[in-house]
């Protein structure tokens, strides 16, 4: 007779690791790397593509674009220079092909370089938590003593009234755009939509802008906020600010946008409204991994988790939302376990820029936010019609601000928004990175003519901040 015992369920393969890390953005192959050198056997695991957004749909695509922008811009200014070759039109299929190419580069140089050590395993797939130290991948189980989670974010969609009914674009869909919309409508008046609304207002597009706030970028300074607004509104870009309620419908001509009494009917939609980490379909709650409540990975300022032997780094940790942050967060997790030092998050002095044309570089605290803190303050502010390196390139609008501690003489955050300004506030972060007075960098001699020539005169003009 048969037997009545049940057949043995057949064991899931299972594969040891002294590491593994999920996701390749900015964090992930460089940790990978020095694992590798420490002598560990690496699994590094990608559900998508290699390189995370910065490679695929973000800084590397959105400032090749960027350019390609500033360059039409510039040709026609021609005029203004003393050349003119005639009207300027803008093929978008090689402005796309342009962006293609360097996202693909940028990838396989990635993928070429995880390749190259041996200890490291490029798993391809999507890895689920299967307790604190395993996971699972296309059904293997792999485990390891120490895991780290790089898996960055992407942009939310809310559930805004008519939304799904229409097509709309975010942005890892708009790098792959290779034609040119008609009207361009960005929902959304922060970082992102900005650098879209403009790059494509110069390749030839209608632009809108629609924000809920009272103001764009609503967490800098009001002057920043009304000095960026007129960078765009003179180049022929239409924002609208304080919209309510705004809802989408299908229309003839595309999607119309509507807040309040007004209606934008767009070729195409770009929602820009925030970004959400990439963390919801982990089974973290296997591992007993906690998030906050928008699902961002708890850490301490060591970026380690709530479960022992698990690091979250990147985007999907809340601790910061760009490359450079990722990347440091690397840094603080290798030096810690591998060079015996001590590095925390709040070391480091936030710092980051937009990248509209001028760029906005920004090191530190915001005045507004550096008034909240009660203590005596210094100002400083000049506009860029007064920065001579402005003058000689014919892009002068702007200003550069420094805001410092009256006592500690210290600096407490700048803002340079004008030609250079993502690369000049770097003497400033340098400086409060090194916690030195402002006393020191008002001595330095810096090259003539340059826009971080400025900033020794900047700090010898600060003053007491109103009341």
């Amino acid at each position: 007779m048969p037997s009545s015992a049940a057949s043995p369920t057949p064991a899931t393969p299972s594969r040891a690791f002294d590491a593994i890390i999920i996701g390749t953005g900015q964090a992930g192959p460089a940790l990978a790397g020095r694992l590798h050198a420490a002598g560990m056997q690496v699994a590094i695991i990608e559900r998508h593509y290699v390189g995370g957004t910065c490679v695929n749909t973000g800084c590397k695509p959105t400032k090749t674009l960027v350019a390609s922008a500033y360059a039409a811009h510039t040709a026609r200014r021609g005029a203004e220079y003393g050349f003119a070759g005639g009207p300027v039109t803008v093929d978008m299929g090689v402005v796309a092909a342009r962006a293609r190419k360097v996202i693909l580069d940028s990838r396989s140089s990635n993928e070429d370089w995880l390749g190259s050590m041996p200890g490291v395993t490029l798993i391809r797939g999507h890895a689920r938590f299967d307790g604190p130290d395993a996971v699972i991948i296309d059904g293997e189980r792999l485990t390891a003593p120490r895991i780290f989670i790089n898996v960055g974010g992407r942009a939310s969609v809310p559930d805004m009234p008519g939304l799904a009914d229409v097509p709309y674009l975010t942005n890892s869909s708009m790098v792959e755009l290779d034609t040119l919309p008609r009207h361009l409508v960005v929902v959304g008046g922060s970082y992102i939509g900005l650098e879209f609304a403009q790059m494509y207002r110069r390749f030839g597009a209608d632009v809108t802008i629609i924000e809920r706030s009272d103001r764009l970028i609503s967490r800098e300074d009001h002057d920043v906020s009304e000095a960026v607004r007129g960078i765009l509104e003179d180049e022929g870009i239409a924002v609208h600010t304080r919209a309510s309620d705004i809802s989408f419908g299908q229309h003839a001509e595309g999607v119309a946008v509507t807040s309040g009494a007004t209606t934008v009917v767009g070729s195409h939609v770009l929602i820009a409204i925030g970004r959400r980490p990439n963390t919801d379909d982990l089974g973290l709650e296997t591992a007993g991994i906690a998030t906050d409540e928008r699902g961002y990975i708890t850490v301490d300022d060591r970026l380690k988790t709530s479960v022992a032997g698990v690091w979250a780094l990147g985007d999907c940790n809340g601790r910061g939302a760009f490359t450079h942050t990722a990347y440091n967060d690397f840094e603080i997790v290798a030096a810690n376990l591998l060079d015996g030092e001590d590095r925390r998050v709040s070391q480091r002095v936030p710092g980051y820029a937009l990248y509209i044309d001028p760029p906005l570089g920004r090191a530190g605290l915001s005045e507004t936010e550096a008034a909240k803190r009660g203590r005596p303050l210094l100002v400083s502010k000049r506009p860029m019609t007064r920065v001579g390196r402005a003058v000689e390139k014919g892009e002068t609008k702007g200003f550069m601000k420094v805001v410092a501690d009256a006592e500690t003489r210290r600096v407490l955050g700048a803002a340079i928004l004008g030609t250079g300004g993502d690369e000049a506030i770097h003497g400033i972060l340098d400086t409060m990175s090194a916690d030195r007075p402002l006393d020191e960098l008002r001595w330095a001699v810096p090259i003539h003519p340059t826009v971080s020539e400025l900033i020794p005169t900047l700090l010898v003009d600060l003053s007491p901040a109103a009341d």
